[in-house]
């Protein structure tokens, strides 16, 4: 039976997604875009209020498996199609998803791969984990949404080193940076990750989704728009469950048990 190259394990509202190629550093094919598709969706479907994406073995992801990839002059790939097919969707599930999603980066973490991980909510790396933006090296530009989320978390001028010359950052200059949340050991990312997760999946999820919503809507929107959609966000959550049982939690001096309704 041929292996799975995404494995889901569900368990106690955390849905865990681990990219399954690790003989290849657990770079991307037609496959396992669709196979990740839908595990997100299983995860969802399983009632995971918080989900991380890890990769089996030494890689996180190496980007764009280049032998799945056509270079036959006359009919090369068509990356564009590749990038609307695949790569673009994901980022924008990722970003819709009504949960946490927390990178747990454990190896190279190089072109799409690295984006990947700069797609999701809080990114956990270890120590000895560099993010490559590997595209320069053969003549493309950063995708998977690479070319807004650097400059939006490093500024212009990092960003443009970073995209123009592929250099190595490592984990440790990525979290100095503001690149990502945090860098930790080798030996304790995993479990630092599911601690993480654990953590968020025992809080409001709803309001947690809508945080999420709120501060990527802020990259683009004005100060009335935002103000507005803040208003929105707290209409409805100011009618929730976990709304009511954390004002009684409080009243109450004990801890608050939420259910993510």
């Amino acid at each position: 039976m041929t292996e799975p190259t995404v494995r889901l394990a569900v368990e106690a509202n955390v849905a865990t997604l681990t990219l399954n190629r690790p003989d290849k550093l657990n770079s991307f094919t037609r496959q396992m875009h669709a196979e990740l598709r839908d595990a997100i969706d299983a995860a969802e479907q399983q009632g995971a209020r918080a989900l991380v994406l890890t990769g089996a073995g030494r890689g996180f992801c190496a980007g764009q498996d280049l032998a799945d990839l056509d270079f036959t002059p006359g009919s090369m790939t068509d990356l564009g199609e590749l990038i609307d097919a695949n790569f673009n969707p994901l980022v924008k599930r990722l970003r819709a998803l009504p949960m946490p999603v927390i990178a747990a980066v454990n190896g190279t973490a190089a072109g799409a791969g690295a984006n990947l991980a700069l797609a999701c909510d809080i990114v956990l790396a270890a120590r000895s984990v560099n993010f490559i933006q590997a595209f320069v090296k053969i003549g493309l530009l950063p995708d998977t949404g690479g070319t807004w989320f650097l400059p939006q978390r490093v500024g212009m001028a990092r960003a443009m080193g970073l995209a123009m010359l592929g250099d190595k950052l490592s984990a440790e200059q990525a979290e100095q940076w503001g690149l990502i949340w945090r860098c930790v050991d080798d030996d304790v990312l995993a479990a630092e990750a599911q601690k993480l997760a654990a953590h968020l999946a025992s809080q409001p999820t709803r309001a947690l989704s809508a945080i999420k919503d709120s501060l990527y809507a802020s990259a683009t929107n004005t100060l009335d728009a935002q103000l507005d959609l803040e208003r929105d966000h707290q209409r409805a959550l100011g009618a929730s469950y976990d709304y009511a049982e954390g004002v009684n939690a409080f009243l109450q001096k004990r801890g608050a048990r939420f259910e993510g309704r």
